[in-house]
């Protein structure tokens, strides 16, 4: 890449964001950064204590924050959480400060990614995770197709399959 661009990977929880960014990332030799991780270093507690502490409006505050602060970057790949798009603000600063790439996955891939980590907090205590899945893909999947630049199946593929397809779709 000759230019420095951001690349922001957005979508539900489990369709690989994190993994796929930093495979994509090594590729083009462009800075990654997750954005729950950051909140995570910087608060020096995980997701779901701060969202047991403040609740979800509180962690999205501090969600907006950091990604407003990490997409003023240039070069960079940015894995953003699956709710990061539930901000109007959020939408904006992606679309217009980079290429959005909407890593879509199935329910069934979801609850098979998701089922033992703990670290989810809108799952990890429901009865019926793929409820809540359903719930929420309901809700967000018009708005990852809403800014996205780039939409690209993630499921039966490796991280490295799909980031490549990421290339080639940048390429064109």
């Amino acid at each position: 890449m000759a230019e420095k661009r951001n690349i922001f990977l957005i979508g539900p929880m489990g369709a690989g964001k994190s993994t796929i960014g930093r495979q994509l990332a090594k590729s083009l030799h462009l800075e990654f950064f997750d954005s729950d991780h950051e909140i995570e270093r910087r608060t020096g507690a995980d997701i779901a204590w701060v969202f047991e502490l403040e609740g979800e409006e509180g962690f999205r505050d501090r969600e907006e924050k950091m990604i407003s602060e990490l997409t003023e970057n240039t070069g960079i790949v940015l894995a953003t959480g699956g709710g990061s798009i539930l901000s109007k603000e959020n939408r904006n600063r992606l679309s217009a400060r980079g290429v959005v790439v909407y890593l879509k996955t199935n329910i069934e891939k979801q609850v098979a990614r998701t089922q033992r980590d703990k670290r989810r907090p809108l799952i990890a205590e429901a009865d019926d995770p793929r409820a809540v899945l359903e719930a929420l893909a309901e809700i967000r999947d018009p708005l990852y197709e809403e800014i996205a630049d780039i939409i690209i199946e993630t499921d039966e593929q490796s991280a490295k399959l799909v980031a490549n397809q990421i290339i080639e779709q940048l390429g064109e």
